[in-house]
């Protein structure tokens, strides 16, 4: 991947090709009802399958949403516990259904941490909608910026010391090919729900040109409505990529 303009012009509609989001809020959603923590995270699937219907119909090519972060195993482990089961059920009664509207599943992170159950059926939904063309939804799950970039320069290192590469070869561009996102757009619009203004630790090489926007609703609240209103903000926005105004404007 690179910060060329070329790789993060947006589409004809304006729309952003790729969108992240940050799904924040469900526990305090739920706490806020006097509901156990859990129920905000159920009710925060059913949002992901609205955003999800609202991106393919827009046309959007990639939307990448951080369920699990590497930081969340630090989290009681009834709610880890609860996580998990939930990231299944949600994979066994979803992927037919992103199969059927010809929607592809990534899932990015460090499987391994996962049980060898949740591991078979992470590369069973992969496999089922690998070939189709509509799009694409990344699931960052067990996932850390950090380790993104840190798995990235592991794989360079090692191919160095074969070598295979050599040390001048390392480029911005070498690194973002070895990133787990390396075949997809850079983000355009990065989202965060929840009130907080933090991108805490997610896809942190691949957010360097990224319009953010934040919202204080909570993820089961975020809804197509408040989508549609940050899919506005960016369309509103100038994106110069170090260019001057002047410089955008004359080059549209």
């Amino acid at each position: 991947m690179t910060t060329d303009v070329n790789k993060t012009i947006t589409p004809d509609s304006g729309n952003p090709r790729h969108i992240a989001i940050i799904m924040d809020g469900n526990g305090r959603w739920a706490q806020r009802r006097m509901m156990p923590r859990v129920m905000g995270h159920r009710a925060g699937v059913k949002t992901v399958r609205k955003v999800v219907e609202y991106c393919a119909e827009q046309k959007i090519e990639v939307l990448s949403l951080f369920a699990f972060s590497s930081e969340n195993w630090r989290r009681p482990k009834g709610e880890v516990n609860t996580l998990m089961e939930l990231f299944m059920a949600t994979l066994q009664s979803e992927v037919d259904k992103l199969d059927e509207n010809d929607i592809r599943l990534r899932i990015i992170g460090e499987k391994t941490a996962f049980s060898d159950k949740l591991q078979a059926k992470i590369a069973d939904a992969e496999a089922q909608t690998r070939d189709n063309k509509g799009l694409t939804l990344v699931i960052a799950a067990n996932y850390g910026g950090r380790w993104d970039i840190t798995q990235a320069f592991r794989q360079i290192t090692a191919k160095i010391a074969a070598g295979e590469l050599q040390a001048d070869d390392l480029t911005e561009e070498l690194i973002g090919q070895h990133l787990s996102t390396a075949d997809l757009p850079e983000p355009d619009l990065f989202i965060r729900s929840g009130g907080e203004q933090r991108v805490s630790n997610f896809l942190l090489w691949q957010l360097a040109y990224t319009e953010f926007y934040f919202t204080p609703a909570l993820w089961p609240d975020f809804d197509q409505a408040l989508l549609a209103d940050a899919i506005d903000s960016f369309k509103r926005r100038q994106r110069r990529f170090g260019h001057t105004g002047e410089q955008v404007i004359k080059k549209s």
